[in-house]
């Protein structure tokens, strides 16, 4: 008989204050990033899309190696825990980093310089939340503890996120010189990223681990993408992140040029999708328990399917029905973007120990985390293309934000409607296919607690 050892609200809060860092940086890259390089940098959205792109190919080595390093970290700290403590100072850094312009006008140095930048930061966001992130499955094996963590994860991770988004504007705005004002804003967020990732450090201690030296990379590669529960969850999460990420990146290029709003309605509507999303997680995490994460998921996609649907049809002066769709699309992002696939995960890793004898978190949630980067990455590198394509006008600092023509605006509202919600329709297809279920689990559990007492239990 399985005996639950329950986590202490201590326990609970400081693993999720780990992610407050990771969440806020990352927030402001999906909403500000682009809009900075197009509007204060004065790159072509195209170009400036690529950096993004580019950075993926660098993470798709980085990722993996990561993980990898992370499982087969020894420590008297653990595995996980000193990656978050000794990531921190650099993560912060080179956060602030791209938010400088060194070469004002030199658009081959300033593209060179962003991109390697951007190298950097992938590298110690990586270094900082692939580790982070693996340690749900080694605080608890409770399947819905799981997702009890993650309810407190992406509280401080979208509560963090939600006032980074409505005072970093702010900051850039305290300065006449829009190209300072996002200096002093990046600085500030990125010496207070880095506190959380030791709050952390301190805070928790990993339970359940596993001391075995682990496969080579290929080797886990191999074995992670052969588990077909682990595949479902990946595609899960890589559709739900698309939606989001399309959404977050065209909401600026929405409210201002085709809902013709100053910019501060931005950072209203941001607040409205991310504080909705806070209140929504504890009845997210409530329906889980009741129903299933796959129905938390199913509901969740169709609350955000419909909010999608209405923006695309929103016309300019409409701005009270923006926001009640926001407030919609932000109960739908908080199941299906944040809530669900992240408490999927660990349940596969526990069937990956029952059919390989290991556990592999590292190798697991760095894939996971570079989809993440990969969602990010098609997104600024898809709409930038598409915003050269039809025309779209970048401007330079100090100067007014010239006036876009049609087709400019019509890819703008295609971005915000139809092109999330392909992404969220496929996302829904792989959730209703996605085989561990409650009871599955329950049974993945038994067998692992017999095969660790010494009996044997064959994988059924």
């Amino acid at each position: 008989m399985m005996t639950r050892q329950q986590l202490s609200l201590q326990t609970k809060l400081a693993y999720g204050v780990g992610d407050l860092g990771t969440g806020m940086t990352a927030s402001i890259l999906i909403f500000f990033l682009l809009p900075f390089l197009t509007n204060t940098v004065g790159m072509a959205a195209g170009l400036a899309g690529s950096i993004s792109a580019l950075t993926r190919f660098w993470d798709a080595i980085n990722d993996p190696i990561i993980g990898l390093l992370s499982d087969r970290t020894r420590s008297r700290w653990g595995r996980r825990r000193p990656w978050l403590l000794f990531s921190a100072i650099p993560f912060g850094l080179t956060f602030v980093a791209q938010w400088w312009i060194p070469f004002p006008g030199r658009t081959g140095l300033l593209f060179a310089y962003y991109l390697a930048v951007s190298l950097l930061f992938n590298a110690f966001y990586s270094a900082a939340n692939i580790p982070y992130a693996s340690l749900t499955a080694e605080l608890t094996q409770d399947y819905d503890e799981r997702t009890q963590l993650n309810q407190f994860r992406f509280a401080f991770s979208v509560g963090g996120s939600m006032v980074a988004v409505a005072t970093f504007p702010l900051l850039v705005n305290l300065l006449p010189d829009r190209a300072s004002g996002h200096l002093l804003a990046g600085s500030c967020f990125g010496v207070i990223s880095t506190l959380p990732l030791v709050l952390c450090f301190w805070g928790v201690r990993e339970r359940h681990q596993s001391w075995r030296d682990p496969l080579p990379l290929l080797q886990q590669l191999g074995v992670a993408l052969s588990n077909r529960p682990y595949l479902f969850v990946s595609g899960i999460y890589l559709c739900s992140w698309l939606a989001f990420q399309f959404t977050a990146t065209i909401i600026p290029y929405f409210i201002v040029f085709w809902m013709g709003l100053p910019e501060v309605w931005i950072s209203l509507v941001v607040l409205a999708v991310q504080s909705v999303a806070v209140l929504t997680l504890l009845a997210w995490t409530r329906l889980s328990a009741r129903l299933g994460k796959r129905a938390m998921y199913l509901i969740g996609a169709g609350f955000w399917l419909i909010a999608q649907a209405g923006l695309f049809f929103l016309q300019p002066g409409q701005e009270r029905l923006m926001i009640a769709l926001a407030l919609l699309a932000g109960a739908g992002v908080s199941a299906t973007a944040y809530l669900g696939p992240w408490s999927m995960l660990p349940d596969v890793i526990d069937l990956d120990e029952l059919q390989t004898g290991e556990r592999r978190e590292g190798i697991f949630y760095a894939l996971m985390v570079f989809l993440q980067k990969v969602g990010l990455g098609l997104g600024l590198f898809f709409l930038g293309q598409v915003l050269d394509w039809a025309g779209f006008i970048p401007s330079v600092a100090g100067e007014p934000l010239p006036s876009q023509p049609e087709s400019a605006l019509l890819a703008i509202r295609l971005a915000i409607g139809p092109l999330p919600a392909v992404a969220l329709i496929g996302g829904i297809c792989l959730v209703w296919l996605y085989p561990i279920t409650r009871q599955r689990h329950r049974q993945i559990l038994q067998e692992l607690e017999a095969r660790r007492a010494g009996r044997s239990s064959p994988l059924s």
